[in-house]
């Protein structure tokens, strides 16, 4: 049985006390949007599957060595986005932390990775969509694949420094500035 939110549209993120208002996500067929608001809302076998893909991306195709339990998942503020297929399989999953202690309202995206059967089908960008989405209002920043910074920028991030080498791969910090209310 699974703890995390079957709905499409969340209410009231931890950092913010308001309603969303755009809920149309298209996924492809065959999977559906997760959504956890703290790691008490996984299952074991969800938080297995996130953490399972994010070292198929990142350690094993990336070759990146690096530490993914890095204890960020356990903030109260982290929010677990992900999508599964029918057989509960996690097609791609982001990870969206409250830097708000660095910055009044800040979030940060990353951990955005996906399954190598599901890209090129627009799963990451609902995914995306969905989180920014959450945190309206909000400044969010990421550390972007220097080969991904246009990717991102459709979603409004801008280049916000310069690039730099991790892990052997180019990164390029990104910052979205919350849209202007009306």
């Amino acid at each position: 049985m699974s703890h995390a939110s079957d709905d499409r549209c969340i209410s009231h993120p931890p950092w913010q006390n308001r309603h969303m208002t755009n809920c149309d996500h298209q996924l492809p067929p065959g999977l559906t949007l997760r959504t956890a608001h703290g790691i008490g809302e996984l299952a074991p076998e969800e938080l297995y599957g996130i953490l399972q893909l994010r070292q198929q991306v990142f350690v094993l195709e990336q070759d990146c060595v690096y530490l993914d339990a890095d204890g960020r998942d356990l903030e109260p503020g982290t929010v677990q986005i992900w999508a599964t297929a029918a057989d509960g399989t996690v097609a791609a999953t982001v990870r969206v932390l409250d830097d708000s202690a660095d910055e009044p309202g800040l979030i940060a995206i990353g951990r955005v990775a996906t399954a190598p059967a599901w890209r090129g089908k627009g799963v990451a960008a609902e995914l995306i969509t969905h989180a920014l989405e959450l945190t309206a209002g909000s400044p969010a920043i990421l550390h972007a694949q220097s080969h991904l910074t246009h990717w991102y920028g459709r979603f409004g991030f801008v280049a916000c420094g310069a690039e730099y080498l991790e892990d052997g791969i180019p990164h390029t910090p990104m910052r979205r500035e919350p849209a202007p209310l009306a």
